[in-house]
């Protein structure tokens, strides 16, 4: 997966969520997010696989296999990582300002 690819990945999903009005019950905007969150991640572990994939061909000899194509798969796989950790903390950290709202 190219990076420009990710980059249209992600602005897909941000029109797609600044445009998205909510129909029906919030059981349906609750599963459309699950399905969003279960697609990035499921996203991020290809890049991951992807990575030691390449990373074990290019340490075995294959010769279809350049460094440059392991480092910047290696660093695609960090990138999506990090990204997945960081919004992992902000959801975290949403939901603890959510329970200590007084009632």
């Amino acid at each position: 997966m190219k990076v420009d690819g990710i980059q249209a990945e992600m602005r897909a999903m941000m029109v797609g969520a600044t445009n998205a009005t909510p129909v029906g019950t919030g059981a349906q905007v609750g599963a459309d997010f699950g399905d969003l969150l279960t697609k990035a991640i499921n996203n991020v572990n290809s890049l991951q696989k992807t990575s030691g994939d390449l990373q074990t061909r290019f340490d075995r000899g294959d010769a279809d296999v350049s460094l440059s194509d392991v480092m910047i798969a290696r660093n695609k796989s960090s990138v999506a990582f990090e990204a997945t950790v960081q919004i992992r903390n902000k959801l975290v950290e949403a939901y603890k300002d959510l329970m200590n709202m007084p009632v």
